[in-house]
């Protein structure tokens, strides 16, 4: 293939309508060597049939036309394919057409005659808005997987407990402080929290304290004005007034400093907020979810954190319970987190009853960051579903061995070594080669060991 045809492939994608066969056999030559790909069509009633049929990036369309206008063309495209772009072409613009394109959202008119140059850089600004809008989708996309879904999974005793608390406290203005093991879903109870309060229109502000390099935090937390120090090249709004009218979460509030603690309790009781080079305060109203999986207390007796913070910050209470307290809910969130990723499979045949119980059986000690990072891995490995075993992370079953091996009392290293290559050989279906592999072996080495253990079975 040609480096034109291929260009001509990967353009945007035009449907012409207009009933001047000039205008047709200019716009069918030259579109291409733009760059584009084009459909021509001698009217109206064409073009939608077009539409009908396939996707088109760019609607350019004659607004006068016999049969169907313009304006009627773009009103069909736009019941039928919400998404195009649609450019007007009038040798008689005025201002009954400007209000009809505002009306069914025209991104520009061209008039007639038009000149090529102005025809290609139309075309140009028609495509870098698409671009946009793709890289804004995807972006949209990124944050929504980032985030997850905001729902509190789980309908055992513990979490029961969690979402009472979250509807009594999310109405009010109170102080929170969610603690809980790390990877349990504090960041969650957060959200929760504000999408139920009077606040829920407001932004909600995630900040995670410990992420935050210690000469930054309150250029982030406050904002600073241009020249406030080397490298502020421009003034910056802090995560305070962003999250102005909203709820600001500072997750891991136990990995701030003490001076930092010290101004941040200041902007607390007060609510007013300096940027950094700033002689004037501006006043933010914000609700505050602080989250930690430090003790709080213990820091306290310590002097690494401010006693009068910790009243402030802990008006109110919640504890999420970690995962290994709630085992009834981890087929659920399983399911759950597994949904995020795949939408093929009936809902109930997306484990094979091996993976299942590898995942009840399980202590998670990440919690329910854990079970989602072997629950992507496994969907990423699983061609179809139901998710096996086989699908799970060879680390998953190893940590699963290490916890079985300590519950199960002293042993010799060679009852160990059996153990392992057992272990290995089934998730292999096997298959020494491949089993040696992944112990880290030569298969001299497991094939030596494996008729060392049967014959000393032999012998006992």
């Amino acid at each position: 293939m040609n480096a034109d045809k291929k260009k001509e492939q990967a353009g945007m994608h035009i449907l012409f309508a207009d009933d001047e066969k000039n205008l047709q056999e200019l716009m069918r030559t030259e579109l291409p060597r733009m760059g584009y790909r084009v459909t021509v069509c001698p009217d109206g009633l064409t073009a939608v049939a077009a539409l009908e049929k396939q996707s088109f990036d760019c609607l350019l369309v004659d607004l006068d036309m016999p049969g169907m206008n313009g304006i009627e063309v773009i009103e069909k495209a736009r019941s039928l394919r919400p998404e195009i772009e649609a450019v007007i072409m009038t040798g008689n613009p005025s201002q009954e057409t400007a209000i009809a394109a505002l009306r069914y959202g025209v991104f520009d008119y061209l008039t007639k005659p038009s000149r090529l140059a102005d025809i290609a850089g139309l075309m140009g600004r028609v495509k870098e808005r698409r671009n946009s809008k793709r890289q804004l989708a995807a972006l949209q996309q990124r944050l929504r997987l980032a985030q997850g879904d905001a729902k509190l999974v789980g309908t055992g005793k513990p979490m029961e407990v969690v979402k009472k608390l979250i509807a009594k406290v999310a109405p009010t203005e109170s102080s929170v402080l969610v603690r809980g093991e790390t990877g349990c879903g504090k960041e969650l109870v957060a959200r929760a929290i504000h999408d139920s309060s009077l606040r829920a229109d407001e932004p909600l502000v995630p900040v995670n304290c410990g992420a935050l390099p210690e000469n930054l935090i309150e250029s982030e937390l406050f904002g600073h004005c241009k020249g406030a120090f080397t490298g502020a090249d421009s003034a910056r709004t802090g995560l305070f007034e962003v999250a102005d009218g909203g709820t600001i979460f500072l997750d891991e509030i136990g990995e701030l400093p003490l001076a930092m603690q010290a101004k941040l309790l200041r902007v607390l009781e007060t609510g007013d907020i300096r940027r950094l080079g700033d002689t004037e305060t501006t006043n933010v109203n914000v609700r505050l979810v602080c989250a930690t999986h430090r003790d709080l207390e213990q820091m306290v007796e310590e002097g690494t954190f401010r006693e009068d913070l910790m009243f402030r910050i802990n008006t109110f209470e919640i504890n999420v319970p970690p995962l290994r307290q709630r085992p009834e809910d981890i087929a659920t969130l399983a399911k759950h987190l597994l949904r995020r990723h795949r939408s093929d499979g009936s809902d109930e045949d997306l484990f094979t009853d091996e993976a299942m119980e590898l995942l009840t059986n399980y202590s998670w000690p990440g919690n329910v960051r854990e079970l989602a990072n072997v629950i992507e891995h496994a969907t990423i490995l699983c061609d179809s579903l139901p998710i096996d075993a086989d699908d799970m992370p060879q680390s998953f079953g190893r940590r699963k061995l290490r916890k079985e091996l300590l519950e199960s009392g002293p042993m010799t290293l060679r009852e160990l070594e059996v153990i392992a290559i057992n272990r290995a050989l089934q998730r292999n279906e096997g298959n020494k080669p491949a089993a040696a592999e992944e112990l880290g072996v030569s298969l001299k080495t497991l094939y030596n060991k494996i008729n060392a253990a049967e014959e000393k079975k032999m012998a006992g």
